[in-house]
């Protein structure tokens, strides 16, 4: 057994029931509602933004949301921690989250949607690391990968569901003008319909607070605060390399959105194809999801993590030769084969570095490193394709998930004590 490599052998009915079941229908919902939301949100900002306008309001709705989100897991990890408590954190963050998503409704200036995205963020970034905390602590250490891993696939299950949702809503009101009805003064049935498309996001919200207060346990772990106090509430050395490699990582890995940019640019893919290949990509991440979190407990996560990030690393380099759309199409929907392999995987090797009563904190810190980075890691990515061509920045990305594959070959959380 590699040393990474769990005791106990993954078993389906173990890991997937419980917090692990209730957290995956909370996140099924969530995302059910947030992405009847979000993909729509920049045709409505082009509709309340002033002519040009658009661009320059999406970007700082995104600059401020990610940046709020990625910090605020930094702190309510080690809040967590301290307060001995992860459901309360979990419940208010979905919460503001539930709250804000259905506002958007009202909102009469581009700036009225910054602000309740801004708030809809903070919401994520107060559950997230208390929530993985969570989740970890609710399965044996052998079950760990497929219980994120079912996670994971929930989340991207709600993530197909949320615009299927949303066209079909404004297919009933629209006809085939979804297509093409432009938004704002111009068109005033649209405006009107994507309103109410918002204001029905409410409907899942409001189950996912069912679900959380229904069926999700605390997991609160016994002496916690004394055994936090007793080393000062250090971290391992293994784990900060951990996650120093796997912001390394995360420093190559750009949007998603710039795989459909290069489809579009290159390939001519209009908006239908792009929706078709995105829902696509979901699939596919769902598909690959539990496999992989069964084999990182099965065979050790290290290992997948590495096949996984080996695998990006060559669905970039073929981003960068691919000279038709059918081979195109077939790398980005392939391309949900790193992310089987690695979400899961990634968060359930967080666990096995720390002890349970600085999960939280530790978890605040990877997604901390891991969200920040991910904000440079888009705008070079987008300087370098504008300077040099998307060939380079492709081939940038890879390299750096190179250089981050080999660190974490020399990672080992050795045996858990």
């Amino acid at each position: 057994m590699s040393p990474e490599a769990t005791p106990s052998r993954p078993t389906w009915r173990c890991a997937l029931r419980g917090n692990v079941l209730a957290v995956g229908i909370v996140s099924l919902l969530t995302d059910l509602s947030s992405e009847m939301v979000y993909p729509l949100l920049p045709t409505f900002v082009l509709g309340l933004a002033p002519a040009g306008g658009a661009a320059l309001w999406v970007g700082l709705m995104e600059g401020i949301a990610e940046t709020t989100a990625s910090l605020l897991k930094l702190a309510s990890g080690r809040l967590s921690d301290a307060l001995r408590r992860r459901k309360v954190l979990v419940v208010v963050g979905y919460g503001l989250s539930t709250v804000c998503r259905p506002l958007t409704a009202l909102a009469g200036a581009a700036w009225h949607v910054v602000l309740l995205r801004f708030a809809d963020r903070v919401g994520k970034g107060i559950r997230t690391s208390p929530r993985d905390a969570l989740l970890a602590d609710s399965v044996d250490a052998g079950n760990r990968g497929l219980a994120f891993s079912f996670h994971r696939a929930m989340d991207h299950a709600g993530a197909v569901l949320g615009p299927l949702a949303a066209a079909g809503l404004l297919w009933a009101w629209l006809g085939g003008a979804i297509w093409g009805a432009p938004a704002g003064a111009a068109a005033p049935e649209a405006m009107a319909a994507l309103r109410r498309v918002f204001a029905i996001s409410l409907a899942p919200g409001l189950l996912v607070m069912a679900a959380l207060l229904a069926f999700v346990r605390e997991t609160a772990p016994p002496e916690a605060g004394r055994r936090a106090a007793r080393d000062g509430g250090r971290l391992p050395g293994r784990f900060r390399a951990y996650v120093a490699s796997v912001t390394i990582f995360a420093l190559g890995n750009s949007s998603d959105l710039f795989l459909l940019l290069y489809g579009q640019t290159r390939f001519g893919i209009g908006i239908g194809g792009a929706m078709a290949l995105w829902l696509a990509l979901h699939l596919s991440k769902m598909a690959f999801s539990l496999p992989g979190g069964w084999l990182s407990d099965r065979f050790g996560r290290r290992g997948v993590i590495l096949t996984g990030w080996a695998f990006y690393a060559l669905v970039y380099l073929g981003m960068a030769r691919v000279s038709t759309i059918e081979g195109f199409c077939a790398l980005f929907v392939a391309y949900g084969f790193y992310y089987g392999m690695t979400e899961g995987a990634e968060k359930a090797m967080v666990a096995d570095f720390v002890a349970s009563e600085r999960l939280g904190t530790a978890y605040g810190l990877y997604h901390g490193a891991v969200g920040l980075a991910a904000l440079p890691a888009s705008l070079v990515f987008g300087a370098i394709w504008s300077a040099a061509g998307p060939r380079v920045a492709f081939g940038i990305g890879a390299a750096l998930a190179g250089v981050a594959a080999v660190l974490l070959a020399f990672v080992s959380p050795g045996r858990r004590p």
